[in-house]
């Protein structure tokens, strides 16, 4: 009996790309045996290193370590290598007979410039999956186009990670929606990074050491203002209504800063010798909050009972009757009010942090491709 053949480009080798690349070298062999899908990796590229090889990389014997290492000595990379190489690498496969069930290109970076290359590869035939939220929140007419070309060009643009990680969010919306239900309303803690941080802070712990410890945790962004700032739960809001099927942009959202703006400007380094001065407040807070018997969670809400979407994000105070007060550490939860579920809402719940749940997650998209 043949076997499938899904060719993979991954761009990106930091957390989330090292370790999906880890976990498909570990998964090639059984995917090969058990599922028959030989899954080959025929492309790593970054902003530093381009690889590409249509014959696939050899995995055998991998360790990221050693991957990383050999892979400084790839020839040195650029926008636009990566853009003509990628399909070049596609044209390569065709005309060799051994594309199989397709090219993807995956993208776990976060970068403007390499979302902008989405549509040229779809375009020319070529799968997207992506942990980078950008062209899904970006403009609404080029996310907009970008669906239409994967339609259009009989091929996959798949973004699960960009909300829950490894959680089915994306693809639960998509399956009410496509079987007629309409989402009426969202209630969700998004950011298992700011619910790490709120949850660690004690009379023992402030908010600046929470901060730091999530940063170690590697639940953060290397750059933590990016989720004190809710930029990253507001993008995953947008991505959620969208997929409702609702026009939202990022400017329709209702945002409340926790963190005074001056902390968000100047460097990195000046965030964190400033970031201690705010500790005396979040501690009042805190004490406030404990007394009260109430937790404090970082709530993303829609409201489309009328059919207008009604969208926020803001730091709540929750008590024990609310759905998201027992959240701990890292965890997510989406509540989805829709016309079925209704008066009870669909809930799903679990780690929405941290780059194996999103590897993984990142990894289930590209397995969906290949339909095993």
């Amino acid at each position: 009996m043949s076997s499938h053949k899904l060719n993979v480009i991954l761009c990106g080798t930091g957390t989330v790309g090292g370790t999906l690349l880890s976990q498909m070298a570990s998964q090639q062999q059984y995917l090969l045996n058990d599922r028959r899908l030989d899954l080959r990796v025929v492309g790593v590229v970054d902003i530093f290193n381009i690889l590409l090889n249509r014959d696939g990389i050899d995995l055998t014997g991998f360790t990221l370590d050693g991957f990383r290492e050999s892979f400084k000595q790839a020839p040195q990379s650029s926008l636009s290598a990566i853009h003509d190489g990628v399909l070049s690498m596609k044209r390569e496969l065709t005309l060799a007979g051994i594309e199989g069930d397709g090219t993807v290109f995956v993208d776990c970076t976060a970068s403007y410039d390499i979302a902008e290359l989405y549509q040229d590869f779809l375009s020319a035939g070529i799968s997207i999956v992506c942990a980078n939220k950008v062209a899904a929140a970006g403009d609404i007419d080029a996310f907009r186009k970008l669906k239409k070309t994967a339609v259009e060009q009989d091929v996959k643009y798949k973004y699960e990670t960009n909300v829950g990680a490894g959680l089915p969010v994306i693809r639960t919306i998509d399956h009410l929606v496509t079987s007629g239900d309409r989402i009426t309303g969202i209630e969700a803690v998004l950011s298992g990074t700011l619910n790490f941080i709120f949850d660690t802070i004690s009379k023992d712990v402030t908010f600046s050491q929470a901060v730091k410890k999530a940063t170690v945790e590697r639940f953060a962004e290397p750059d933590p203002r990016i989720d004190l700032s809710g930029v990253d739960v507001l993008r995953k809001l947008v991505i959620l209504a969208r997929e409702s099927g609702y026009d939202v942009s990022q400017e329709d959202v209702e945002t409340y800063h926790f963190v005074p703006g001056e902390y968000f400007e100047g460097s990195v380094e000046d965030f964190w010798q400033r970031l201690p001065q705010i500790d005396e407040h979040f501690e009042k807070l805190r004490q406030e909050v404990e007394r009260d018997g109430h937790r404090l969670k970082f709530i993303a809400k829609m409201d489309a009972r009328d059919g207008k979407p009604q969208c926020s994000i803001s730091l709540e105070k929750v008590d024990v009757h609310s759905p998201f007060y027992s959240l701990e550490g890292s965890n997510n939860t989406v509540i989805l009010h829709t016309e079925r579920y209704n008066p009870h809402p669909m809930m799903i719940r679990g780690y929405g942090a941290g780059a194996e749940v999103t590897a993984a997650g990142v990894f289930g998209d590209i397995l969906d491709i290949a339909n095993v």
